[in-house]
């Protein structure tokens, strides 16, 4: 497949599902999967209303932007097409995206783009990122990354050390990491749970039945379950999350299971949210889960001894993080207190 020849204003235009060459060198695939040479699969349905986000547009998420480009960040928010982005760059928060853009793996629901970086690291980084959370003026910040299988500790060490300027730099602000896997290798998980961080969140993302095809096959529903555990186990103190996104043909006993499954590994706090299909080589919706649903599962979720269930169409893993401590849905509209008969 050839690279993209097209351009705007001198900027290379990249077809979602093409292959392009980055900044560092390396190839890459736009939006993480490849164009389909077949027709691509429907979405089940008109979007319903109570998807709708609000356009990402204010003073104040010109300056998180700007800030985010001047210190060659990458955010989750703007890497995985998230709906939210308006409300909370708006709100001063960002989920910064550690180790470049470019995950090694392909899981066939995310739009963060795919290749192998063959081992490049922005050295500047941690510096980078601890002072764009100092000129954001945040008390709360999320930090993941994309999985980096081409490196030896899957990043753990450069992430590890990211936590730690960010801590350094801004004693007063609480850290939560969102994760990749590390391929399972405990000694990696631990550094990173170490580093200084008060929240450790790795996504299981979906059931059981259905992980093998939604997410890349280096990923797995157990391997995701043992290193949460083991995370808890090395850090008692620090609190530990996981999310996992509704509307991909999971049945209501799946879901409860999943949460079962995720107590047992003695995780602190879940998420639940819509999936929304990012560009049509992605897996398409099988349903959409309505409000009233989703504050049903967050009972059910509640009852099973999770600190807290943040539940909603448009919730994702880090929305509105620094408030789910509040236990009220992270101070979401009552729209989500409409109730259908109770799921055990």
């Amino acid at each position: 497949m050839s690279y993209s020849d097209k351009q705007f204003r001198g900027i290379p235009i990249v077809r979602s599902g093409s292959k392009y060459r980055t900044d560092a060198g390396f190839s890459a695939i736009k939006d993480g999967i490849k164009t389909r040479r077949a027709p691509a699969e429907r979405d089940i349905g008109k979007k319903p209303k109570w998807l709708r986000a609000k356009m990402p547009v204010g003073q104040v998420f010109s300056g998180v932007r700007n800030t985010v480009r001047r210190h060659r960040l990458s955010t989750v928010c703007e890497e995985s097409m998230c709906p939210n982005i308006g409300e909370c760059w708006n709100h001063g928060t960002a989920t910064i995206m550690v180790m470049g853009s470019v995950c090694t793996r392909a899981c066939r629901f995310c739009a963060v783009d795919t290749g192998n970086p063959k081992g490049w690291l922005d050295r500047a980084e941690p510096e980078n990122t601890a002072n764009a959370v100092r000129l954001m003026g945040l008390r709360y910040v999320v930090i993941t990354s994309v999985d980096r299988d081409d490196l030896p500790d899957g990043g753990a060490q450069h992430y590890a050390e990211c936590i730690k300027a960010v801590r350094r730099v801004n004693p007063d602000t609480a850290v939560e990491a969102l994760t990749p896997d590390f391929s399972g290798v405990m000694r990696d998980v631990e550094k990173v749970v170490n580093a200084g961080l008060q929240v450790f969140a790795q996504n299981i993302e979906t059931v059981r039945r259905l992980t093998h095809a939604v997410r890349d096959a280096r990923a797995g529903y157990d391997q995701t379950l043992e290193v949460l555990a083991h995370a808890k186990q090395s850090r008692p103190e620090v609190l530990t999350k996981s999310s996992v996104m509704l509307g991909l043909g999971e049945s209501d006993s799946e879901i409860m299971q999943t949460m079962t499954d995720l107590r047992l590994a003695n995780v602190d706090i879940l998420t639940l949210g819509q999936y929304l299909r990012p560009t049509p080589n992605h897996l398409a919706i099988a349903r959409y889960v309505t409000p009233g649903e989703f504050a049903d599962y967050r009972r059910a979720g509640l009852r099973r001894g999770f600190l807290e269930v943040v539940a909603g169409p448009l919730v994702r893993s880090s929305y509105r993080a620094d408030r789910v401590m509040q236990k009220n849905n992270a101070g979401l509209s009552s729209s989500l207190t409409e109730t259908k008969p109770e799921r055990s």
